[in-house]
């Protein structure tokens, strides 16, 4: 064990200075935002990675010129402008919406790097024809009158929070200054708006009576209207029908007005139909005082790679993407592992080296030769079938994940698939679709695909079309089948690039004369070509299911802020994931009930993942979209 540590420590150092000439393709990316990310010109990294002159793929490791670094924006003319922090709101959605980083934030305001409050100002410089489209708020900005009411009257469609933005206040004082409207607030209800004001006796008495009953919610972190929709069993045009506020977007805190319809103790239903799982923090209810074991079966290759005398281990870090996905997840295990240390979790791990080929592994050596009676849980290998090999080898109580594939398994009872595989995505996909319209189309590449049979199998109301054989469609007849006043999603199944182009340009026309979102089932290379702006694909707000997330979240920042210091480099996909997959697993096996039966009854959300098993599936997807500022959301 003290040699591969040792090992794995020299991998990390030597993989830390070598990856800052390295850059790893995130979704989204094109050759042309990676060349202005690192002030290079793309012929410059074609010329170091041929392959990218067709466009770049998703987890592609590019080589960059010796000595790039990220390009750091000119400093121009500046004037001092104050900000104040609204409810919800995190440094990093703040410095997004101001146009200026998180480290000038912080460097203007000292006291923000441990995170800022509401109400509170930031000092941020700006050119002095500077003009942001979101404009400092000013507190009481909507009331610029001389005099404040000391009475309001709840309106139809209003909710405390609306109310509380409208005259400048937070809700704990709203509340303080009514208590009656804790656990009512109803249409016709008045309520006072400073302490000197005494409210009429019959304010409570008085409220208007109203057809549906209603209550008040406070979106929850990493919540969107489609799972509180799912929450509640509302639509989530009831959700917008009583908050017109939300087209705007969701904060954490912001209180919704709902039909009271039974809430399932915060709960969210399955989309497999396995009842109904509560959805909050694992970190709540753990036991810290029954010790847990976790083990790492780890691809490292250390004996391959001793063995090799042709390649020095500098060169197999230049050269061997899998290591370097497996050095990745490994720093994101032992992340996770550190942070669930210092929670106080009583977490004994263990790694070993599992050796893994595409058709070899040690893995059932391993088990054979150390006692595998106490563990929880097994992280690894990477490969399904030798994961499969280590759920049957050892006790069915200890269950055993498979964390980054995305292909379907055939596992035991003990055998857990942490990453969505294709058909899930699908499903999730097209659940999704139907929730929102049944206006559904697709465009594939030929008349037959393995998209357009499973369409055919599973969800015929899909309207499918082809392009011919000549590589010709008829958007003449295309467009007689689109439907005006409902939402039109577009499914493009082509990888195609000239078919891509033809399809992306003749929706930007049809679009003028009716609600089209284009969606993809997963992104392609043919999506990065240079003669698809991505201002066109963010027209079309190009949909795609995903197993990960944007965060903004301070959790997140803090995240990556501790494994920056750590590593010297910021966490890419693959660290992230392996502190997601490692986190959850340790909060799951030292829940009372164990790993096993946390996943039947919990739904958790970790930095970039949500894990919901059906079936020893992970069905935690997330559907992603292009905005119009060319950036990734999660749609709602």
């Amino acid at each position: 064990m003290k040699k591969v540590h040792l090992y794995i420590l020299l991998f990390l150092v030597s993989f830390t200075g070598y990856s800052q000439s390295k850059h790893t393709v995130v979704k989204g990316e094109t050759l042309y935002s990676i060349s202005k990310k690192y002030n290079v010109k793309p012929d410059e990294i074609i010329k170091l990675n041929p392959d990218a002159k067709d466009g770049v793929k998703e987890n592609t490791v590019l080589t960059l010129p010796s000595g790039t670094k990220k390009a750091v924006s000119k400093t121009t003319a500046l004037n001092k402008f104050e900000y104040e922090v609204q409810q919800g709101e995190t440094l990093y959605a703040i410095s997004k919406k101001l146009g200026i980083t998180v480290d000038e934030m912080i460097k203007n305001n000292p006291a923000s790097k441990e995170g800022v409050t509401t109400g509170q100002l930031l000092a941020y410089y700006a050119p002095k024809k500077y003009t942001s489209t979101t404009k400092p708020v000013v507190k009481n900005e909507v009331l610029a009158k001389k005099e404040v009411p000391n009475l309001h009257t709840i309106q139809a469609e209003e909710t405390k929070y609306s109310v509380s933005k409208k005259y400048g206040m937070s809700i704990p004082e709203l509340e303080e200054l009514n208590p009656h409207i804790k656990n009512e607030f109803e249409i016709g209800m008045q309520i006072r708006l400073n302490k000197n004001t005494v409210l009429p006796k019959n304010a409570v008495a008085e409220a208007l009576p109203v057809t549906t009953k209603t209550m008040f919610y406070a979106v929850q972190q990493g919540e969107t209207l489609f799972s509180i929709s799912r929450k509640f069993g509302i639509s989530v045009e009831e959700i917008t029908k009583k908050n017109p506020s939300v087209v705007s977007g969701l904060t954490v805190g912001m209180e919704l007005l709902l039909p009271e319809k039974k809430e399932i103790n915060s709960t969210i239903q399955s989309t497999a139909g396995d009842g109904f799982k509560k959805k909050g923090s694992l970190l709540e209810t753990v036991n810290k005082s029954k010790p847990r074991n976790l083990v790492l079966l780890m691809p490292f290759n250390i004996n391959r790679i001793e063995k090799d005398s042709a390649k020095t281990k500098t060169e197999y870090l230049k050269s061997d993407k899998f290591l370097n996905i497996t050095l990745d997840f490994y720093a994101g295990a032992l992340k996770a592992i550190d942070s669930a240390k210092v929670l106080g979790l009583p977490i004994n791990a263990k790694v070993y080296d599992a050796e893994t080929s595409k058709y070899s592994s040690n893995v059932a050596t391993i088990i054979k030769n150390n006692n595998f009676s106490n563990v929880d849980v097994i992280i690894g290998p990477f490969t399904n079938s030798f994961v499969e090999t280590a759920g049957q080898l050892v006790d069915k109580n200890t269950a055993v994940i498979s964390p980054l594939t995305n292909e379907s398994g055939k596992g035991g009872s003990n055998v857990f698939y942490a990453m969505p595989n294709e058909n899930i995505q699908k499903q999730q996909l097209l659940s999704y679709l139907k929730s929102k319209s049944d206006a559904i189309f697709a465009i594939h590449s030929t008349a037959k695909t393995s998209l357009s049979s499973y369409f055919a199998s599973n969800y015929p109301e899909v309207k499918s079309a082809s392009f011919n054989e000549k590589g010709l469609f008829d958007y003449t007849i295309f467009k007689t089948q689109l439907q005006k006043g409902k939402k039109n999603f577009v499914i493009l199944d082509s990888d195609k690039i000239m078919q891509v182009i033809s399809v992306v340009n003749n929706l930007l026309k049809l679009k003028k004369e009716f609600d089209i979102q284009l969606v993809v089932v997963e992104r392609n290379e043919a999506l990065d070509f240079v003669e698809i702006p991505s201002k066109n694909l963010a027209a079309l707000q190009m949909l795609y299911p995903s197993a990960i997330r944007e965060n903004e979240s301070n959790e997140a920042m803090n995240f990556a802020k501790a494994f920056r210091k750590e590593n010297k480099i910021q966490p890419n996909q693959y660290a992230t994931r392996g502190f997601d997959v490692t986190f959850d697993a340790i909060l799951r096996m030292c829940q009372d009930e164990g790993f096993i039966k946390s996943t039947e009854s919990q739904i958790s959300e970790q930095i970039e993942s949500q894990f919901n098993y059906s079936n020893n599936n992970n069905i935690g997807v997330y559907m992603m979209y292009y905005n119009s500022d060319l950036t990734i959301k999660q749609a709602q």
